[in-house]
Formats: C-alpha cells, structure tokens, sequence
C-alpha cells in the first residue's frame, strides 16, 4: 500500500471516529455547564484592538481564532540565557534552569516587557518551566500578551498522558501551578513522528481539546508536531479544532507545488507558528554573548532570516526564543525593514545557512525534512 493510500485510509477512519465523538464531547461540556461560547467569542474586528497593539509592528491574523498576532512572536526556549545569567544553569542542559534565581526571574520580565513595547503579543510556551516562567513574567499583565500552553513532559509524548482524562488533568495541573485562570492557545505536543500515534490516542487528544474549550478554560487549540504529514491529516481530519498548528518553518523551507501542507492550512483557515527559524542556534557564528565578535553580524542574519521567512507570507509568526531585549528590538527591527533581500543579503543568508544546514548537530537533523513542505 503506497503512503497516500495509507494515508487516505487513516482519514477514513479518524472521520468515523470523530463523528460518534462529537456527540460525546458536546455532552461532556453540556454536563460542565461553564459557558462554551463565552470562552470561545472573539471578533474578527480591527487589529488595532488587538493586545500591545503599536503601529510599528506588523499584525497578522491567526487564522479562524481570529486573533491578530504580532509577525514575530516569542518562542518560549531560553537556550542561551546562561550568557546572560551565568550559573542558571543546573547542567549543561538548558531546561535545568533555576526559575526561581533572582537574575533569571529578571531577564524574563524585561524581555517580556520588551516585547510588550515592541507590539510583540503572543508567547509560545511548551515545557512546564515555560509555563510557569512566563505566566511569572506576565503576572499584573496577562491581557498584553496572549499565551500559548503546552506542558509536554505530561502529554501524547508519554504514553500514560494518551488519554482525554489524563490530557484534562495535564492542563488542570499546568494551569494551577502557573496560577493562570485561562488559557488562549492549547496546542498540545505529539511524538516527533506522529504517524505513531494510534486512531484511538488521537482521537482521545481531541476529545480533550474539545472538553478544554467547552469547559471555559481554554479559547483556542491545535497542536505541535515535527512531521508534516501527520499534521496535514489532522487538520483536513479535524478542522475544528485543530486552529492553531506549531511547525518548523526556516529561510531554506519551500512550499511544493502540490499536495503542500500548506495547501490545506490555507484551505482551513489554520493559524501557524514556525519554530525554529534560526534552525536552532546554528545559524550564528558567535555564542550570543552581547561582547561576542559577531554580534552584529549574528544580527544581521538574524533579521534577514526573518525577514525572508515573512517574505514568503504562508505561515502567521515565526517564534524565535530570545535572551535579553536587544534581541527583541532586533526582531522587531527586522518587521519594520523591507522584505526583499538585496544581492549581497541574500548571498550571505544562503552561504550562512547552508553551512548551518551542513553543522545541524545529530538531534536536529530532522529540520531537513522541512526544506520542502
């Protein structure tokens, strides 16, 4: 059986599925009794309602929420933030970071504060020292900023969080321990390979997304996942609730002229986040320093990534993570300049990234399945 046919038959079968769930999730939000259509209205009226709003900045509307959110948004990784902080770091490993230390905590809030200055108004946050850090950092503010929530080390990434209940209990947990008493986008995170999901723990997902949205405690959902054909059938599978998808999406990324996942985006009206615009820090020759020797060259390949992935226009925001306000600033520079690259900007963007593309360490080789999608 060749893969569209597989394919084919995997949406035949979640679309059977998916009509006795229905029935199913309209009676679980029926029995929660906390207001669906309260937690789901929103207008499609003027960006400059939007929140943060600045004429600087370029807004772009999120699909078929219907939010207008910033060309750039904050993705929620710190990778480098030891540049920054040094010894916040328990390991080597960027997650270890001590949120509680006092440099930290600053960084954070004057990054986002940053961002609310520049008119950046969404931040993309995936791991549970994500959620809680920005929530943090928003804490006398959440209506600046709209906030994305994924608590990964408790979703369909393990396999005891493949269920409606448990995904609930996810979010229920996520939400307390962040003190947040809503949440705007639930994308939950999916294995890598998403293929390897069953029918069934994918179905469970939705039910969730589903009950999340009626119960009043979530406006928006979709998901987050590295392959691309998964996540195209989900969307034609599930187009109601798959409103917000996070994929990888770099200045190499190309739209093919058929069957593009694309297509179906545009087709479903879905708002998408790209992650990894700089594929990972390999773009960069310097270590983020701001004494590094290549900072302002760094800079320059910064916002002309940006600035060709803007050009390109079928994704909503890219989401960088930053490490302090001047990077900020420089996205947001990157927003206001042209978009068309000259000769020589282009030449080096490409040269900067094709050695990036020939240096991608191990765990990052799957970007370069997202150079034609």
């Amino acid at each position: 059986m060749d893969q569209k046919q597989n394919q084919a038959n995997k949406a035949n079968n979640l679309s059977r599925r998916r009509l006795m769930r229905n029935g199913a999730v309209a009676a679980a939000g029926a029995a929660v009794g906390l207001g669906a259509a309260g937690s789901q209205k929103t207008h499609a009226g003027k960006k400059e309602k939007t929140r943060s709003y600045t004429p600087d900045m370029e807004y772009r509307r999120l699909g078929k929420t219907n939010l207008w959110v910033s060309a750039v948004c904050l993705g929620g990784h710190w990778k480098r933030v030891d540049k920054m902080v040094p010894g916040v770091f328990e390991t080597k490993a960027w997650l270890s970071a001590k949120l509680d230390m006092e440099g930290f905590v600053k960084n954070r809030r004057d990054l986002v504060t940053s961002c609310i200055e520049n008119g950046i108004n969404y931040i993309d946050a995936c791991t549970w020292q994500e959620v809680v850090t920005y929530a943090r950092a928003l804490k006398g503010r959440r209506d600046s900023m709209y906030l994305g929530f994924s608590w990964y080390q408790e979703e369909m990434r393990k396999e005891q969080f493949r269920t409606c209940k448990a995904l609930l209990g996810t979010l229920d947990k996520g939400m307390r321990e962040a003190k947040l008493d809503y949440v705007d986008v639930w994308r939950i995170t999916m294995l890598s390979q998403s293929g390897r999901h069953t029918e069934g723990e994918v179905d469970e997902m939705m039910d969730a997304l589903e009950a999340a949205k009626k119960q009043g405690k979530v406006r928006f959902t979709g998901l987050s996942s590295h392959d691309r054909d998964h996540i195209k059938l989900m969307i034609e599978t599930y187009p109601e609730t798959v409103q917000v998808v996070c994929t990888p999406y770099n200045p190499k990324t190309k739209m093919l002229p058929e069957d593009s996942i694309f297509q179906s985006i545009k087709k479903n009206d879905v708002g998408v986040f790209g992650i990894k615009p700089f594929v990972g820090t390999s773009l960069f020759k310097g270590d983020s320093s701001p004494d590094s020797p290549t900072a302002e060259e760094d800079d320059r390949l910064a916002r002309n990534a940006i600035r060709e992935i803007l050009r390109k226009s079928v994704i909503t925001a890219p989401i960088p993570g930053m490490i302090n306000p001047h990077q900020v600033d420089n996205m947001a520079k990157a927003v206001k300049e042209r978009r068309e690259l000259d000769v020589a900007e282009a030449k080096e963007l490409e040269e900067a990234m094709d050695k990036a593309w020939a240096n991608l360490p191990a765990h990052y080789q799957w970007i370069k399945d997202w150079e034609y999608v």
